[in-house]
């Protein structure tokens, strides 16, 4: 199965070419990019949409505002490149949350963009999983029409305040380590801690009955800090490939297998990690389908 695909990010300079060959459009901020773009796409004989982002108060990625309109034309008048649309990005790196006045500028800049530049903008991004809740509250979304979601529908919530998203699941993404030691090691330490590295460890308190499971994963494979113990279990400490958890269940032994939910940090590094062995799996019943004959208005989730 294949399907159109857009990168979210502003491609580096040097990326041009497999951009475009693997990507029907993409985000950008800088004209040498797009110019790059331009230029491969006139080689593989396509075309490549461009969609530019615009800051609005996160201060991450993005144009002024005021620039947009001036950065479209040069846009426009490239062979090679197409102009798609325009988007913004919220509450990455200032915590800058989207509201509705937000949402409206938006909109308007769309709307101007037009009248300046001449073709209809088919993408007008709202941005991330924080708009989520915006787009889902009933009111009206103007021009915008596509919301770039990960957090939200892989972990069920609202990155801004952590709280859970109605109808969505928690549970969709489990993280799987193998137990690969078990032992009841003294808590004390047993060098004397004059190196820093040593001055770091973290060990379980000296409780009857407790003992330490050691895991084949570590913060090279995952955000050890992000994941959610089963109950029953502490988190001790991690270093680069291990992970060690306190533990009273005496079941565990080696070759069993813990499940560790995530939030973002510890889903995003461990969907990245070459080690780490992705498994997808169906389990919900098969939708009903859908009347032909009824209007399909909705946002599109990226």
């Amino acid at each position: 199965m294949t399907c159109p695909i857009t990168l979210i990010r502003t491609p580096m300079l040097s990326q041009a070419d497999v951009v475009v060959q693997i990507c029907e459009a993409s985000y950008n901020t800088e004209m040498v990019v797009i110019s790059a773009l331009a230029a491969a796409a006139l080689r593989y004989k396509t075309v490549h949409g461009i969609i530019l982002t615009v800051e609005m108060g996160d201060l991450r990625e993005g144009i002024m505002p005021q620039e947009v309109a001036c950065m479209a034309q040069r846009v426009v008048a490239l062979p090679g490149v197409a102009l798609k649309g325009i988007g913004a990005n919220f509450a990455c790196l200032s915590g800058i949350a989207p509201t509705p006045a937000k949402m409206q500028v938006l909109s308007d800049l769309a709307n101007d963009v037009e009248e300046q530049c001449g073709p209809y903008l088919q993408t007008v991004s709202g941005g991330n999983s924080t708009t989520l809740p915006w787009a889902l509250n009933g009111s009206s979304t103007g021009r915008i029409n596509d919301l770039r979601i990960g957090e939200a529908i892989l972990l069920g919530v609202d990155p801004v305040t952590g709280n859970r998203i109605d109808g969505l699941y928690r549970d969709a993404v489990t993280l799987v380590a193998e137990v690969i030691e078990t032992d009841a090691k003294s808590v004390g330490p047993l060098v004397d801690q004059t190196d820093p590295a040593l001055a770091r460890i973290h060990l379980v308190s000296d409780t009857t009955g407790t003992m330490r499971l050691i895991f084949a994963l570590g913060h090279q494979d995952t955000d050890a800090t992000g994941l959610t113990m089963p109950p029953g279990h502490t988190f001790v400490g991690a270093t680069s490939d291990h992970l060690v958890i306190g533990t009273k269940d005496p079941t565990l032994r080696v070759g069993s297998e813990m499940r560790f939910q995530m939030n973002y940090s510890a889903l995003m590094r461990a969907m990245a990690a070459p080690d780490t062995q992705i498994n997808t799996h169906n389990d919900l019943p098969r939708p009903k389908p859908r009347d032909a004959r009824r209007p399909n208005n909705r946002l599109a989730l990226v």
